[in-house]
């Protein structure tokens, strides 16, 4: 990696964001829809699809959440796989009846250089990617459960100035997850 290079990425902001696993569903959790908890398979989806960040070279050095129980736990399960050192903050900012924009205002208060991933629901991800991607909210950026995407944002980024680097569907994560390291699957 040339110097260059190296200076630029400090000048930017990488933020990952990273939609919950499969939830206890509605009809069958009688407490509050901000408690329902991962299923056991929504744990071993999102902890497969870690394995593929991880494989992809994510470091994260910001993990932020949404309050609701089934995105802490989506994202205590991306920390554990992958080794971070990085503490779990919950925003109200990643709450699913939050406005996208106020999303760029928390992203624009990290520090430069950070690596943030950002755990929480749709359609506010999809929202937010679109407001950081084309400036205005649209519904035409949905994430699949334990899916994930990573835009690139300058340094007081304004709506619209985001840079898609990838876009992954769950399977693709776990897919990439699973290759060995000389490439093979």
């Amino acid at each position: 990696m040339s110097d260059d290079s190296r200076i630029e990425e400090r000048q930017l902001l990488r933020c990952i964001l990273f939609r919950h696993g499969i939830a206890a569903g509605r009809a069958e959790w009688a407490g509050k829809d901000g408690d329902r908890p991962l299923t056991d398979k929504g744990k071993r989806k999102v902890k497969r699809a870690a394995m593929g960040l991880k494989r992809m070279g994510v470091r994260p050095t910001h993990i932020l959440t949404s309050p609701l129980i089934r995105a802490v736990e989506t994202a205590k399960v991306l920390r554990d796989a992958l080794a971070g050192r990085s503490a779990l903050q919950v925003v109200d900012e990643l709450r699913p009846d939050v406005s996208p924009e106020k999303m760029m205002v928390l992203l624009n208060e990290l520090p430069r250089g950070s690596y943030a991933l950002c755990v929480g629901h749709e359609p506010h991800l999809g929202l937010t990617a679109s407001v950081v991607l084309s400036g205005r909210q649209t519904s035409a950026f949905p994430l699949k459960k334990a899916g994930a995407c990573l835009i690139e944002l300058p340094l007081s980024a304004k709506p619209g100035q985001g840079r898609l680097v990838w876009w992954l569907t769950p399977s693709q994560l776990r897919a990439i997850g699973k290759e060995k390291s000389n490439g093979e699957a």
